[in-house]
């Protein structure tokens, strides 16, 4: 997500979250404003996870993944080369675009490599960088969503605070307590540690199950490489 569209993105989530708070009801208004901010960090969570579902689902690319694995190794293995690289074309995932960098590079460098070892090792170079850079698009903003939830669970203490520190002020007047401070202060506390707390499991949850959807497709094109290399080697031309 480019700077200008996460700015865009923030600038919204605040301005929702301040019309929000400023029509829930009583008992959560007394969460104060630093519950806007509470609301922005939640609201942007789920923005950056709808954004990874968009864009993992899109990494898949067209089509069932293992039927297109099964189709480009027959291919290779009969020869059919082109054939491969059409097929990684109309995938169009990012398995489809490394493994078809890969076989472009193997093609164009086939008739002026010395030797087999020197054009498998550039058809080897040409899959790590394809990998390389299809990688990032996969990892990106994965940092904010670990990032958010550290935060809210510090906007959740941080609110947390100011309550107790408001309801300790309550009881410290002399004779009665001021009941309505006191439990103002008691509804900041534990409003805003509930947002906090929701925010930072959803962003925790969330993380940890892009993290896994990127590292298990980061193993299948690993895997997936190395066998196309060991068909190349020995895979008739057609």
């Amino acid at each position: 997500m480019k700077n200008y569209v996460l700015a865009i993105v923030f600038a919204l989530s605040l301005l929702v979250s301040w019309l929000i708070w400023n029509s829930t009801p009583p008992y959560i208004k007394q969460g104060g404003p630093l519950l806007v901010l509470g609301l922005t960090f939640f609201f942007l969570a789920l923005t950056f996870a709808v954004e990874r579902f968009l864009v993992l689902g899109r990494a898949g690319g067209r089509g069932n993944v293992a039927s297109f694995v099964r189709a480009v190794k027959e291919s290779i293995r009969g020869g059919r080369h082109a054939e491969a690289v059409a097929a990684c074309k109309q995938q169009g995932g990012c398995l489809a675009n490394v493994i078809g960098a890969g076989l472009e590079g193997y093609r164009d460098r086939k008739p002026h490599a010395a030797s087999k070892k020197e054009l498998m090792d550039e058809t080897r170079r040409a899959l790590a960088e394809a990998g390389a850079l299809e990688s990032p698009n996969l990892e990106q903003n994965l940092t904010a969503l670990s990032t958010i939830a550290s935060i809210a669970t510090l906007l959740g203490l941080l609110g947390t605070t100011i309550g107790m520190i408001r309801s300790f002020q309550a009881m410290s007047h002399a004779g009665a307590p001021d009941a309505t401070q006191l439990a103002l202060g008691i509804s900041e506390a534990l409003v805003n540690t509930a947002l906090g707390l929701i925010t930072a499991i959803l962003a925790t949850v969330l993380y940890n199950y892009f993290t896994t959807k990127v590292d298990r497709f980061n193993t299948m094109v690993e895997e997936t490489s190395y066998e196309v290399l060991q068909l190349l080697e020995n895979a008739k031309e057609s």
